[in-house]
C-alpha cells in the first residue's frame, strides 16, 4: 500500500470563489460558506482519482492548501476560512474514507497566543475526525516576527498533541514580503522551524510529539556538514557567548535529527536519496503533494516531478523492508485510523 502524507484540499472551484468574496467583503459574508453537492464534489474528485491511481498512490493525508490560508490577514478572516476549509475536507474525507484521511488546518494569527487554535483543532478531531495537524512556522507569512518553533509559546501545542496522539505536518504558508515566492519560503522556514527544535530540545522535552518537516526538511540535510560542525565546535556556548548549555537534546546533531520525520516532496530522487542516506529509512515518509505544483512533466523521465515511486524503486541501496517502511510502514507508527488495505 502506498500512502503519501503530503497532499493538499482538491475542491471544486467554487470553494474558493468562496473565499474570494470572504476576502473581498472583509469577512462580512461569513455567513455564505460554500455548499457544494456531494456529486458535484464526487465528479470533481475523478480527475484526483485518475492523477494517483496513474502512480499507484493508494492514500493521502488532506491537509489546506498552504498559500491559501490567510494567516497574516487578521482574526476574522482566518477563524472563518479556517473552518470552511476544515469542512470542505472533512466532505472530500467522507466521500471517499478509502482514499483520503483529514490534516487539520489551525487558525493561527501572529501576535495572538498559540492556544487560540485550540477549540478548531478540537472540533476537527473529534467532530470531523481528523488524525493530524497541520502546523504554518510563519504566521506572519513573511511579514515579522514570529517566535521560532522551539520557543515556549509552541509548548502548549505540543502538549496538546501529545494529549490527542496526533502528528503534525510542519509546512509554511504564504510569503507576502516580496522579497521570495512561497516556494522559497517554504525552505526557509523548515529549516529555522527543524534547527529551533533541535536546539531547544523540544523532542526531548514532549518524548511523545510526532512531527514530519515537509519538503524533506528545506535545507536540512542538504546543508548537514554545516550543522553538524557547529554542535561540535559550540556544544557547550550559551544564547549569549558564554558557557551554558545551548541544547536539550543531546548527543550528535544526526541523533536529535533522527527524532524527526521527513517526506519526500523533493521532486528529485538525488535529493531523496540524500534525505535517506541521512536521517534513514525509519524517519522518511512517502509525501508528493500530489496534484501540485510538482505534477508538471519532467522532460528528462517523461514523469510528472511528483511521481517519485519508482526512483525509490530503483534506489539500490534500499532493501524491500526500507521501501516497505518509506510507503507505508513509517506512516502507520505516526498516524491513527489508517485504512488496512488499498482501495482497490
Amino acid at each position: 500500500m502506498i500512502i503519501d502524507v503530503h497532499s493538499h484540499l482538491w475542491a471544486p472551484p467554487e470553494f474558493n470563489a468562496g473565499g474570494m468574496m470572504l476576502v473581498g467583503s472583509d469577512g462580512h459574508y461569513s455567513g455564505m460558506e460554500p455548499k457544494i453537492s456531494d456529486d458535484r464534489y464526487l465528479d470533481y474528485l475523478q480527475t484526483l482519482f485518475k492523477a494517483l491511481d496513474m502512480v499507484g498512490t493508494d492514500f493521502q493525508m488532506v491537509s489546506p492548501r498552504p498559500f491559501t490560508m490567510l494567516h497574516s490577514r487578521g482574526s476574522r478572516l482566518v477563524d472563518i476560512w479556517t473552518r470552511w476549509t476544515n469542512n470542505a475536507i472533512a466532505q472530500q474525507v467522507r466521500l471517499a474514507p478509502t482514499r483520503f484521511a483529514g490534516m487539520a488546518g489551525l487558525p493561527q494569527v501572529p501576535g495572538e497566543p498559540i492556544e487560540r487554535v485550540f477549540p478548531e483543532m478540537e472540533r476537527c478531531i473529534r467532530e470531523l475526525g481528523f488524525n493530524s495537524i497541520l502546523i504554518n512556522p510563519d504566521p506572519a507569512e513573511g511579514t515579522g516576527y514570529v517566535p521560532p518553533m522551539g520557543d515556549p509559546y509552541w509548548y502548549p501545542l505540543y502538549e496538546k498533541m501529545c494529549e490527542h496522539d496526533v502528528p503534525a505536518l510542519i509546512h509554511a504558508c504564504s510569503c507576502c514580503n516580496g522579497r521570495e515566492t512561497y516556494a522559497n519560503h517554504f525552505i526557509t522556514e523548515h529549516s529555522i522551524a527543524l534547527l529551533s527544535m533541535i536546539k531547544a530540545g523540544v523532542m526531548q522535552r514532549f518524548p511523545k510529539l510526532k512531527i514530519i518537516v515537509a519538503h524533506g526538511g528545506g535545507s536540512v540535510p542538504y546543508q548537514v556538514g554545516r550543522w553538524r560542525a557547529e554542535r561540535g565546535a559550540f556544544p557547550d556556548l550559551g544564547k549569549d557567548g558564554v558557557q551554558g548549555k545551548l541544547s536539550e537534546a543531546p548527543g550528535s546533531f544526526d541523533d536529535a535529527l533522527r527524532a524527526f520525520h521527513f517526506d519526500t516532496c523533493l521532486h528529485s530522487p538525488l535529493s531523496v536519496e540524500l534525505l535517506l542516506k541521512v536521517v534513514g529509512t525509519d524517519n522518511v515518509c512517502f509525501g508528493t503533494e500530489r496534484i501540485g505544483s510538482g505534477s508538471q512533466i519532467n522532460p528528462d523521465t517523461g514523469r510528472s516531478y511528483d511521481d517519485m515511486k519508482p526512483d525509490i524503486e530503483a534506489m539500490g541501496f534500499l532493501t524491500d523492508q526500507d521501501r516497505h517502511k518509506i510507503f507505508e510502514g513509517n506512516a502507520r507508527r505516526l498516524f491513527r485510523g489508517l485504512p488496512e488495505t488499498g482501495h482497490g
